[in-house]
């Protein structure tokens, strides 16, 4: 949420003529269903959300559309203390630290004594068809664990079904607690829940998400269609807002991050402290307490990726929701483009970043080429299990992993 936040502090919303007035909200559960109805005008919202909608099937079907991406690489998978201690004995180490990415495959002893000792192994997410549900599938179908999939022709929504450990939602706030009362033993989440469990001393984090999909869209700025199209002004004018808050987060190798962590610590916003919010949002991530590595992908907002809403990262999104079983049957790799552009709308973007140039107010070099842009991004490696994506084949993708559907 900081570009929101930074846009109403540094002033860029009331430069375009808004009045923008934040309201936080206690779940992404209920801020998905407020957007749905009307009560929120847009929002932050998790970069899968709006592909939610489009592929929704129900008659109460509300399509959300996004024209910018507030962030990229943002969360984390974190277990607790007693977990990691068991998993450190197999972790591979390299000049006496744990070497990186750590595979899932190190949870398999701890969740083999679970099992033993007729014990269920839950972890923390926190939206079903969000992004931290998906990172925490990736990384343990990696590792050979299965997370389950949801099973729609049994009514099964769960998404537990044949599962190896039990997936369970929590709101981000609650993570850390949930996880020291014992309720889970770990989970995935955005920041700055991750940095707080290790500040804490309460747990460790084991992965950032850019070691599963680097430069993946995190969090992403949603609008009902309708809304879109009944004020395209006010559309356009919140964009070239949140386009220049993201462009004043990263400027100047992220100069300005301090500030910002000065700014959303406050309790109008995250209410967490913030030497905790600055552990992640100046170019460095803790693991063990003590063990501060640089993260130079992690937690970005303009730079490299631009805020642009690219068909190619909602075509990933999309090929996990098949891979799950939220996407009940198999489709084309026309399916998947077609249906990202439905949902990611960089032809909104290109418009408000056009006027920022035309005003003054950006310089046409602070952007890439925006004609004959196709949008799509060049195919890439995951660092964890060394798959390929490449956004023109997802079935390809889908293809290549052990376990999942096709």
């Amino acid at each position: 949420m900081a570009p929101l936040a930074i846009a109403v502090e540094k002033g860029f919303f009331k430069d375009e003529g808004l009045e923008v007035k934040l309201e936080a909200q206690p779940s992404w559960t209920e801020l998905y269903k407020h957007v749905q109805s009307g009560e929120l005008d847009a929002a932050h919202m998790l970069a899968a959300m709006p592909i939610a909608s489009i592929i929704d099937t129900s008659s109460e079907k509300t399509p959300i559309v996004t024209p910018f991406t507030l962030s990229y690489n943002g969360a984390a998978i974190t277990v607790s203390n007693n977990v990691w201690n068991e998993m450190k004995k197999t972790v591979v180490m390299e000049n006496n630290r744990p070497k990186h990415p750590i595979s899932a495959s190190n949870l398999k002893p701890v969740i083999a004594e679970y099992k033993q000792q007729q014990k269920i192994f839950k972890l923390g997410m926190t939206y079903p068809m969000g992004t931290h549900n998906y990172m925490i599938r990736y990384w343990l179908a990696a590792g050979g664990i299965h997370p389950g999939t949801y099973d729609s022709a049994h009514n099964d929504t769960t998404g537990n079904t044949g599962s190896d450990v039990d997936l369970t939602v929590i709101p981000p706030p609650e993570m850390v607690s949930t996880m020291v009362e014992g309720v889970t033993s770990g989970y995935s989440v955005g920041e700055p829940w991750n940095q707080k469990a290790v500040k804490k001393g309460f747990g460790v984090p084991v992965i950032t998400s850019d070691a599963i999909w680097e430069n993946g869209s995190d969090k992403v700025f949603g609008l009902t269609k309708k809304f879109t199209e009944q004020n395209p002004t006010t559309t356009l004018k919140l964009v070239k807002a949140l386009i220049r808050a993201s462009n004043w987060l990263d400027e100047n190798n992220g100069a300005n991050r301090k500030e910002a962590a000065k700014i959303i610590a406050q309790d109008n916003y995250l209410r967490v402290d913030e030497d905790i919010i600055i552990n992640s949002m100046t170019g460095v991530f803790e693991y063990e307490q003590g063990d501060v590595r640089p993260e130079k992908s992690f937690h970005t907002f303009f730079k490299g990726q631009y805020g642009i809403p690219y068909y190619s990262d909602a075509v990933w999104w999309l090929t996990q929701m098949r891979r799950w079983g939220q996407i009940s049957t198999s489709q084309t790799d026309q399916w998947y483009l077609e249906t990202a552009q439905k949902a990611y709308r960089p032809d909104i973007y290109v418009q408000a970043a056009q006027a920022l140039i035309q005003e003054g107010k950006m310089q046409d070099t602070q952007f890439p080429s925006l004609k004959n842009n196709a949008f799509i991004k060049a195919p890439q490696t995951s660092a964890l299990d060394h798959i390929v994506f490449d956004a023109k084949q997802p079935n390809q993708f889908l293809a290549a992993f052990k376990i999942g559907y096709k």
